[in-house]
């Protein structure tokens, strides 16, 4: 896990961001213990409690469980969770992409072209 300290992003936030997408994308297994929050802490040098903020964090999206005494868990999810996690994630970008287009005076006729090649180029 790569932590940047000259991100916009809070520590916290990139920490969750990056199990999140490894949980979404299935490089962490549903049931598969995640670290400590004392051990990722010790290991990236940083507070307990922005790790513990990272991890209340995705178990409040229901990413995550916690076992009392036995520490953090992947949540087994079934497709259609993942499938709306995902969808959640593109309309929270599509809706910061749409507020920086309209700052630029970008067209919706131009965000479509742009999305078009972009969806292209990725296939």
């Amino acid at each position: 896990m790569k932590i940047l300290q000259n991100s916009s992003d809070p520590i916290y936030k990139q920490i969750s961001s990056q199990l999140r997408d490894d949980i979404l994308s299935g490089r962490i297994k549903g049931g598969e213990a995640l670290p400590s929050i004392r051990s990722l802490a010790r290991d990236l040098k940083i507070s307990v409690i922005t790790t513990m903020k990272a991890y209340e964090e995705l178990t409040t999206e229901g990413l995550i469980v916690s076992a009392q005494g036995k520490g953090y868990f992947v949540n087994s999810l079934d497709s259609r969770l993942i499938a709306e996690q995902h969808q959640r994630r593109v309309e929270e970008s599509l809706s910061d992409a749409i507020h920086s287009a309209k700052i630029a005076g970008i067209t919706l006729s131009d965000m479509h072209e742009t999305l078009d090649t972009l969806w292209k180029l990725d296939s």
